[in-house]
């Protein structure tokens, strides 16, 4: 009997524990890569996202250089891995938006800490909502560098944009 109600407890607290880590996690990302000129371009950024074990599919689209990453079920990945993956196939990234589900409660200061970096959400006017809503990275090496330099003289008020933290993603949110 008291062997099975820590078997019980045991059960219950890791439900629970496990159930918390889902505010804010990446379903989907879209990238949009440059500097590609053949169709083996797109093969090696292909080959190098799918080599990431979080990563479930890969879709691309030649007329666009898009890649749509899926992502398996309960995993978090930083941002930054897909931008290291891409940058290691030996190009860039000129857009990211990544599809997320957010937990609206955990949200303070318009930021959400996660294992998956601190997601800062810099467009206020669009309520944060617990449906699963699309947002496009704005930091360094996730725009193209002229964005990036128009971004850097709008959030110039914005202390985290200024800092650069790798581990700090500046979310915007997509309609």
């Amino acid at each position: 009997m008291k062997f099975s109600n820590i078997k019980f407890l045991t059960l219950t607290l890791l439900v629970v524990l496990t159930s918390f880590q889902s505010y804010a996690q990446i379903n989907k990302a879209e990238i949009i890569a440059t500097g590609l000129t053949c169709s083996m371009c797109s093969n090696a950024i292909n080959k190098q996202l799918k080599s990431i074990t979080e990563v479930d599919s890969v879709g691309t689209d030649l007329n666009t250089n898009t890649f749509t990453v899926y992502f398996k079920k309960n995993t978090v990945l930083q941002p930054k891995v897909l931008k290291n993956a891409v940058e290691k196939a030996g190009f860039f990234v000129g857009s990211m938006v990544v599809t997320m589900k957010t937990d609206p409660s955990k949200i303070q200061n318009n930021s959400v800490k996660t294992d998956a970096g601190t997601f800062i959400f810099i467009d206020a006017k669009n309520p944060i909502t617990s449906t699963e809503a699309s947002y496009q990275v704005l930091d360094k090496g996730f725009v193209t560098q002229k964005e990036y330099k128009k971004l850097a003289k709008t959030y110039a008020k914005k202390d985290t944009y200024n800092v650069e933290n790798e581990n700090d993603y500046h979310l915007k949110s997509i309609k």
